[in-house]
């Protein structure tokens, strides 16, 4: 009968059926089955020689004592491989039970009367010449006195052989596990930045039907800022995530965009610590949070509005600020604002990754919104550094030019300090 396939659930609840693995064979190591039968020789040997010192049997028995308790186990060893062969194709599980009760219990006849036989021939090889020796009667009678401890040496094997296996299935399956559960988990990631994706696409593209009635070239300029996104989404497909630097990078060309609409009522500052370029953060972190403060907060500002977006080490985490200074939302309207296709998938995101060690928390100002995200400290190591143009005020420039702190305005060509 075909096992039954692994079921695991996607994102929209829709279950996935995953085939099963093929039952697992593990090899037998021949030099630690010798190993072992030589280390228990050695073990009965010695109780043997002890015991035959205690009767005060004559030195010279004690080679013969040797050749036996050494051949004893070495014979074991020779039968182990069928034996684990046995074990691994017939196991003592629900399943197959009776095929197993059938194949072992004449093979732990079979295997326990062979050893009995090559026991009695060594015998036999020892004692032929200095003493009559009926090979068949000695079997005979030693399978009378000794069969049931055959028995259990045979049974011992099998155990052990199953007691390995059922480790190793054990150990595999939850490798096995986990793996799919990472799997799972980046696709659910996946599938929640491409939210992500269309969610900002239609914005911008709302923003452009707009200015299209107004300003002809303003709608032509984002156009083109529009298709320098698209590339550079484009060049990230499939990362999770990235550098603090690319995502500010990426942050810049939609702050273009948007000054396009709003001119001079729009500012951003950055107040980003130098250290904290190279950290690693999920993509598409920064850019739903600046769009919700432009839209809940500056849009619906009369006059000029600031928007500031700090950066720094803590700990060993990286906090993020993003804060508004517009006209604030009531305690019904923050709510509902944290349900938006933006922070919504964003605070997944960051549950997915990073479970229970992340903060993501919104502050009510007296004059805007603060929202505030924390995630564990990690970074890559930096790539070759680009050149610093007079024209490239970007945070990573100021760096270059050595300030502690990058700190700049947003405006139509991008930051000015």
């Amino acid at each position: 009968m075909k096992p039954p396939a692994d079921r695991r659930f996607d994102t929209n609840g829709a279950g996935i059926d995953l085939p099963a693995p093929a039952r697992p064979r593990y090899g037998l190591r021949y030099p630690l089955v010798f190993a072992v039968a030589t280390l228990l020789g050695v073990l009965s040997s010695a109780l043997a020689v002890q015991f035959t010192r205690a009767l005060g049997k004559p030195a010279a028995d004690w080679t013969t004592l040797v050749v036996l308790n050494c051949t004893y186990w070495y014979v074991w060893a020779l039968f182990t491989p069928t034996i684990v062969w046995l074990s691994q194709h017939f196991r003592f599980e629900r399943q197959g039970l009776v095929r197993a009760i059938l194949i072992h219990l004449p093979s732990v006849a079979l295997f326990s009367f062979a050893h009995i036989a090559a026991m009695t021939g060594v015998r036999w090889w020892l004692v032929a010449s200095s003493q009559s020796f009926s090979w068949w009667i000695e079997v005979k009678r030693s399978a009378l006195q000794n069969f049931d401890w055959e028995m259990m040496t045979y049974w011992a094997i099998a155990g052990l052989s199953h007691a390995v296996l059922y480790y190793r299935e054990s150990r595999d399956r939850a490798l096995r596990a986990s793996q799919l559960e990472t799997q799972l988990v980046e696709a659910q990631m996946t599938a929640l930045r491409q939210q992500l994706q269309p969610h900002f696409l239609f914005n911008t593209l709302h923003a452009i039907s707009a200015l299209m009635h107004r300003d002809v070239d303003a709608a032509d300029r984002t156009l083109m800022r529009l298709s320098d996104l698209l590339r550079m989404t484009l060049e990230n497909l499939g990362q999770q995530e990235s550098t603090l630097q690319a995502e500010l990078d990426f942050l810049s060309k939609y702050l273009e965009i948007e000054q396009t609409r709003f001119a001079d009522r729009l500012v951003v500052r950055f107040d980003i610590e130098p250290e904290t370029l190279d950290a690693l953060v999920p993509t598409l972190l920064l850019q739903p949070l600046v769009e919700n403060a432009i839209k809940h907060g500056i849009s619906k500002k009369s006059g000029p509005g600031h928007i500031d977006i700090r950066a720094r080490p803590d700990h060993d985490k990286l906090w993020i600020e993003v804060r508004d200074d517009g006209n604030g939302l009531s305690e019904t309207a923050l709510i509902a604002l944290q349900k938006g296709i933006g922070v919504s998938t964003t605070r997944a995101r960051l549950q997915h990754q990073f479970g229970a060690d992340y903060r993501f928390e919104f502050h009510r100002l007296e004059e805007g919104v603060a929202v505030v995200v924390a995630v564990p400290w990690r970074t890559e190591a930096r790539a070759i550094e680009p050149q610093a143009h007079d024209d490239d005020l970007s945070p990573r420039a100021h760096h270059e030019r050595g300030k502690r702190r990058v700190m700049g305005a947003m405006g139509a060509t991008g930051a000015r300090a």
